[in-house]
């Protein structure tokens, strides 16, 4: 049965500090606590078959960190920091569901510095509507940045790359939360495509 990882012996990861202190955060603070939340909140160990097909002991959803308020907060900071001085770069984007509440973070605390429009690829076009596979502020011919939150071969956010590849955009790199070291970065180095992660399953794992 899987359980969270926040059930073996992590006392004290969900313990909250004061807002301010952790506004206040240095880099390196801001990432070890993130860190935590992830372990607490993110890490499931058991069995399970993920995307690719392949099976795992241990399953990274990210939903439960992006959806808590010091979550969201520090993964936008973090990777805020990582796009700032990008001057290039018009939008940053990412395939449903799993970019998106990291696309909307992050475009609100760009608003308080170098503001970056932000927009979503659908997996499937939606048939009503605008019927678009690409919603939000996506411009043609543009350079962007894009968003996974797990990455394991690369396969799932390639579909994003593709898909503002079609429309003559350009991606300057790819940002992951968490890089499970299973070939992503390779695979996406033969398209040319840097791939930087915040950690890799040896930061979570140990």
């Amino acid at each position: 049965m899987p359980s969270r990882a926040a059930m073996i012996g992590r006392s004290g990861a969900g313990q909250r500090p004061a807002a301010r202190e952790t506004e206040a955060a240095a880099p390196a603070q801001a990432k070890a606590r993130l860190l935590e939340i992830i372990k607490a909140k993110s890490l499931l160990l058991g069995q399970f078959k993920l995307v690719s097909g392949a099976v795992s002991n241990y399953y990274l959803d990210m939903k439960p960190t992006m959806f808590d308020p010091e979550g969201a907060h520090l993964v936008a900071e973090l990777v805020f920091d990582l796009i700032k001085d990008e001057r290039d770069v018009e939008a940053i984007g990412g395939l449903e569901l799993g970019a998106v509440p990291i696309i909307v973070a992050v475009c609100a605390r760009s608003w308080h510095g170098r503001p970056v429009d932000g927009f979503v690829v659908r997996k499937e076009i939606k048939d009503h509507g605008t019927e678009q596979k690409i919603d939000g502020n996506f411009t043609p011919d543009s350079t962007v940045i894009l968003f996974d939150d797990v990455t394991t071969k690369g396969g799932s956010v390639m579909r994003a790359v593709r898909a503002v590849r079609s429309r003559g955009a350009r991606v300057a790199k790819i940002i992951t939360l968490v890089d499970r070291l299973e070939g992503a970065s390779e695979n996406l180095g033969k398209e040319g495509i840097e791939l930087v992660a915040l950690y890799t399953t040896r930061d979570l794992l140990g």
